[in-house]
């Protein structure tokens, strides 16, 4: 299992720069990727392109970018450029997002979210591939082209991950993508329902085992209460929101401070490795403490690689 890390969003005039130190830090410390999610700051692609394009030899990978805003064409020439500025080092996490942001916010119809993602993978995939893409769906279609330059000989397409949590999702994720990245999704819920739904798609379709790439948050901590009750505070949203109340649900946990990775290191690292054992192949420990905790924490993430 890879080990890779979560950046911090910045913020402020320095944010790009501050972005770049991140990453630089990811890389020399051994880190096999590092993500970064897409909300409401600094567009992920862009940033990755500008920030990662200073840093060379580590991943990166957005977590996630959300598709309903962006027409799959527009996205496709998005990731292709970032892809380039990167040196091919880019991999696409995507996702659906939330009713109450694509509905309530952008003013978007969340309706028939699986029959949006099947047929928006229909036009982006092939022009990852650099392939036109000529298509004529329910809710999308295109007849569109791209000349992006590519990284030196053409690499393998840029992998695109898709974020899946319900049954619907996983499938297409295992028939379509390269895999999965997850957040808010506790182990026995990896073990027992996410691993069995896409390998099994993955398998039917004919495609590689997929890759499973988990965002937790992790805290090497002698207080696991307060680790859990600051997880808590601090993810609260995420207990909130439909799909990921889902996966809590499911995990039989009250709320985020329930599936965090905390204890002393011994504890958080048998709580990784059994991820592994479970059939993760990233393991992306996003990193909420502070203080000691915090340095306890980034040195065993650093044992681990390797």
């Amino acid at each position: 299992m890879r080990i890779g890390t979560s950046v911090a969003e910045p913020t402020g005039p320095d944010a790009l720069s501050e972005l770049r130190d991140q990453l630089q830090r990811a890389a020399d410390e051994g880190f096999t990727s590092a993500w970064m999610s897409n909300i409401f700051g600094l567009d992920a692609l862009t940033a990755l392109a500008v920030a990662g394009s200073h840093v060379p030899g580590i991943e990166l990978g957005t977590a996630v970018v959300p598709t309903y805003p962006r027409h799959p064409a527009v996205l496709a020439q998005q990731a292709l450029t970032a892809s380039l500025a990167v040196g091919g080092r880019l991999t696409l996490g995507i996702g659906l997002s939330h009713k109450i942001v694509i509905d309530d916010m952008y003013g978007y119809s969340f309706d028939r979210p699986a029959r949006h993602m099947r047929e928006y993978l229909s036009i982006l995939l092939p022009l990852l591939d650099g392939q036109p893409a000529s298509f004529h769906g329910e809710t999308m279609r295109a007849a569109i082209g791209l000349s992006v330059p590519q990284p030196g000989p053409r690499p393998e397409r840029v992998p695109v991950l898709l974020a899946a949590l319900g049954p619907q999702m996983l499938r297409i994720a295992g028939e379509r993508t390269d895999g999965t990245v997850l957040w808010m999704t506790g182990p026995a819920t990896v073990r027992d329902y996410v691993v069995p739904s896409i390998t099994q798609a993955a398998a039917a379709a004919g495609r590689p085992g997929p890759r499973v790439v988990c965002l937790l948050p992790v805290c090497v901590t002698d207080d696991v209460p307060g680790a859990r009750a600051r997880a808590q505070e601090v993810l609260a949203i995420y207990g909130q929101l439909p799909s990921y109340r889902a996966m809590l649900d499911r995990e039989g946990a009250e709320g985020p401070g329930d599936v965090a990775i905390a204890g002393d290191e011994d504890t958080v690292t048998a709580q990784i490795t059994a991820l592994a054992e479970a059939g993760v192949t990233d393991f992306i420990g996003v990193e909420y403490s502070r203080g000691d905790d915090q340095e306890r924490t980034r040195a065993l993430l650093k044992s681990l690689i390797g």
